[in-house]
């Protein structure tokens, strides 16, 4: 049955987003313990499961499509799905860049103390849970919440550069190292942007409504 493959299907974004919140969490504890081990383990064994179960999904989905030739919201719900698939893969992608400057700054003596990058991750890693939660339940409300909390993330990271600016500025020794807690809050944000892209889609499944275009259309 169609709508069997298609709980399938959830199960396994449900266990990859599960996945990259995981590295999520290791890369910020990573950072803020110092704990090399951790996001060696990010970059060298966690991405590459991602990039395994990104091909496996996109397998389930391409000979769903082929089997069943599905029609309709059915029919949607399985390329949302797909891109969702490759959203989750980048993710794990920025989680990398996230733990390559971690293990630049573990070594170093601190700009300032980290205040607002944690804070930043945890919104972050809501947002994330979220929005696979949005997908695998159909919740449109859940979905445009998510979104509406984009502004937040925002807001952190022209906030941590304002900072790091005046460091850099006062202190040219601290260049380098506020550059990579600069890149840190960025791929933070792209984080954030990407699970804003999932709940976008969810609520075009769930309304049909195209909220980058601001516009509705009919099925």
């Amino acid at each position: 049955m169609l709508e069997n493959q298609i709980e399938i299907i959830k199960s396994k974004l449900i266990e990859f987003g599960n996945h990259v919140n995981i590295m999520l969490e290791k890369s910020t504890k990573g950072l803020l313990e110092k704990d090399e081990a951790l996001l060696k383990e990010v970059i060298e064994l966690d991405e590459p499961k991602c990039n395994e179960m990104e091909i496996d999904v996109d397998e389930l989905c391409i000979s769903t499509l082929a089997r069943f030739d599905p029609k309709g919201k059915l029919l949607r719900t399985i390329v949302i799905a797909l891109k969702m698939n490759n959203d989750l893969e980048r993710i794990g992608d920025h989680l990398v860049n996230i733990s390559q400057s971690a293990l630049f700054l573990i070594g170093k003596p601190q700009v300032k103390p980290l205040i607002d990058i944690p804070r930043m991750a945890q919104e972050v890693k809501k947002m994330l849970s979220d929005s696979v939660k949005s997908f695998i339940e159909e919740d449109d409300a859940l979905a445009k919440r998510v979104c509406e909390n984009d502004d937040i993330v925002d807001s952190y990271r022209e906030q941590i550069i304002r900072e790091l600016i005046t460091y850099m500025i006062s202190d040219p020794t601290t260049i380098e190292r506020a550059l990579h807690l600069i890149r840190i809050s960025g791929n933070l944000e792209r984080i954030a942007d990407l699970s804003t892209n999932i709940c976008e889609d969810v609520i075009f499944l769930v309304k049909g409504e195209i909220i980058k275009h601001r516009k509705k259309i009919t099925f």
